[in-house]
């Protein structure tokens, strides 16, 4: 399952409290070259490396997708997806949305979905209030989401992040919903009896 949207919009939150109620699903650890924020755990949150490392990790193919946003760069850690997808394990990772359309293209079976908030007001608001931006960062970020807003039709899911609670529920409804597809049973294994 790969969630993404705008900056701002509750993913880090979202997915935080999804793994809390949810222990078995495993978690892809992005990298990134930007500085940590307050409260941010190199490893539980994100890597944190130069951007020279990240340069020589991307050459090597080491990402599954990287990508630059707001000026730092981003990847997803190749071996650790693979290894849930080989081992059959639930995985969730949230990269940006130019990422989360590149996974798909390379695992077309990848859950996508979509988190927003109600308007650009709010989303305005919550990057303000987050105090981890400069004016201009803010605004760089905001077109941004403009941008990416208009890729939702990609996806497989929406949800509007009004409340924790209730973007919460439907998060946690979706990956209900795709734990009971039949598409999901593994080839040769019998289907489930009653």
């Amino acid at each position: 399952m790969v969630v993404s949207g705008p900056s701002g919009s509750g993913k880090d939150t979202l997915v935080f409290e999804l793994r809390k109620i949810e222990p078995k699903l495993a978690y892809s650890v992005s990298v990134t070259t930007r500085a940590p924020r307050a409260g941010e755990i190199e490893g539980v949150h994100y890597h944190f490396i130069q951007r020279p490392e990240f340069e020589r990790l991307a050459a090597q193919g080491e990402f599954l997708e990287s990508r630059e946003y707001a000026g730092n760069l981003y990847g997803t850690p190749k071996h650790f997806v693979e290894e849930c997808m080989r081992s059959g394990r639930d995985l969730i990772m949230k990269p940006e949305v130019s990422g989360a359309l590149a996974i798909k293209r390379r695992f077309p079976s990848a859950v996508l979905v979509f988190l927003t908030v109600p308007s650009n007001e709010v989303l305005e608001r919550r990057l303000a209030e987050r105090g981890t931006d400069s004016q201009s960062d803010r605004a760089a970020r905001l077109a941004i989401a403009q941008r990416e807003a208009a890729q939702v039709r990609q996806y497989d899911y929406l949800i509007i992040n009004d409340t924790v609670e209730a973007a919460l529920g439907a998060l946690r409804s979706v990956l209900a919903a795709e734990r009971l597809k039949t598409a999901r049973l593994v080839q040769g294994e019998p289907a489930p009896t009653p």
